[in-house]
């Protein structure tokens, strides 16, 4: 039976090792998601983890078109998430880690989640609207729950600086 130090070291490795994971999408409630995975592994232990999904491009006529348009997603989506990436070391201390695939957003987010088990927490917010949580949020709570693998945070979206220092 382990001793009271060897406990206490893995639970020690268990919260460096644990990893907040944040869609980084485009609606304005990111920020908050990505604020209260930052100050949970500051305060906690652990990292964040950014995932941009890039959405296929349609049929275009062209294949070069086609190709071009989809590096110029790829590099503003590069672009995006090295912005983040200060953001995240600013408050954390440490770098993220940086996921960029293609694909529709939730079966994208579903397969990483079957695939990467260093991800411990999924962290979203909900839409501050008032018009419901948003589209992710309700198909993971919904009908793809049972393909959740990982326990899922949602902050509500209109939390402020004061409030998500309170809660985390």
């Amino acid at each position: 039976m382990p001793d009271a130090e060897e406990a206490a070291a893995a639970a020690s490795k268990a919260k460096r090792d644990r990893v907040f994971l944040v869609v980084v999408d485009d609606s304005p409630e990111r920020s908050v998601a990505l604020r209260y995975a930052c100050l949970r592994a500051r305060k906690g232990g652990g990292r964040v983890a950014l995932l941009r999904v890039i959405e296929p491009q349609t049929i275009i006529e062209w294949a070069g078109v086609g190709a071009m348009m989809a590096e110029e997603a790829r590099e503003a989506a590069e672009k995006l998430l090295s912005g983040l990436a200060v953001e995240v070391r600013e408050i954390t201390g440490g770098l993220p880690v940086l996921l960029i695939r293609e694909g529709d957003p939730r079966e994208q987010l579903l397969a990483l989640l079957e695939e990467e088990e260093r991800i411990s927490i999924l962290v979203l917010a909900a839409s501050a609207s008032g018009s419901g949580p948003g589209p992710l949020i309700t198909a993971l709570t919904g009908r793809y729950a049972t393909r959740m693998r990982v326990p899922m945070t949602i902050v509500p979206g209109n939390l402020g600086e004061a409030e998500l220092e309170r809660v985390t």
